[in-house]
């Protein structure tokens, strides 16, 4: 998990060194100091627009929000980050906060893999949806983690019966509660009763490569219970978002 943590902070230092000096040069610029080059007039244009720079974007996470949006994200994001430093592990992760979520998920697995000397190649995770909301929530789970800041689109979460269930009307987007991640290892997949729900960083659900051989924009495949048929959910188009659009 440090090592995850140190990761992070690299790249949200990057970020913000890049958002500092480009909106250093711009004020210079506008003030007739500097020359007004084509990609600080690009920024300025953008900022006018209440768009992301593309500068910025380049080294930024994948966000859909207009800046507004994405500043207030931002800022929530290292808010999580420094709390993480200043207070330790927390108990629940805001797992839409980070830069690189997948580096997290196998750092989970790392820890479960040390601590029981198993291989990590014979681990894959179970799923459990928590009743407690994330901030009543007092002790970390004594293996793998609790997981917050997912949205359902396509369906919902029912409380009552514990199982996917239709979306309310004019709801497009639901909180998902609570998940608990569990490392199990050669954990056997339920055939019947779940729904391999897919988890994707925005709503565009499409991504590149990266170096890293991970998707730009999918994370995980979650199992949530479901007492329809694989089809019923997937002609609904049903997956968790880690960040919506402006305004969410």
């Amino acid at each position: 998990m440090s090592t995850v943590l140190i990761q992070e902070v690299i790249r949200f230092n990057r970020l913000l060194s890049i958002i500092h000096s480009s909106s250093i040069e711009m004020i210079k610029a506008l003030k007739g100091l500097v020359v007004l080059s084509e990609q600080l007039e690009n920024a300025c244009n953008s900022i006018f627009l209440n768009q992301v720079p593309s500068t910025w974007a380049a080294k930024a996470y994948p966000s859909l929000k207009n800046l507004s949006s994405w500043v207030v994200d931002l800022i929530a994001r290292c808010d999580f980050l420094q709390k993480w430093i200043d207070q330790g592990i927390p108990v629940v992760f805001w797992i839409s906060g980070f830069f690189f979520p997948q580096a997290f998920l196998t750092g989970t697995l790392q820890n479960f893999a040390r601590k029981y000397v198993v291989s990590i190649d014979l681990l894959s995770y179970d799923f459990k949806v928590m009743d407690t909301k994330w901030d009543a929530i007092q002790s970390k789970p004594v293996d793998g983690c609790y997981i917050r800041g997912l949205y359902m689109e396509g369906a919902r979460w029912d409380t009552v019966k514990k199982t996917l269930a239709e979306s309310k009307p004019k709801e497009l987007y639901s909180e998902m509660p609570v998940l608990w991640l569990l490392p199990k290892p050669q954990r056997k997949k339920p055939e019947t009763g779940i729904y391999d729900c897919p988890v994707y960083k925005t709503l565009t659900r499409a991504g590149t490569l990266s170096t890293t051989g991970h998707s730009t924009n999918y994370v995980l495949t979650i199992e949530i219970p479901s007492e329809h048929p694989q089809s019923h959910w997937i002609k609904r188009g049903v997956a968790l978002i880690a960040s919506l659009g402006s305004g969410f």
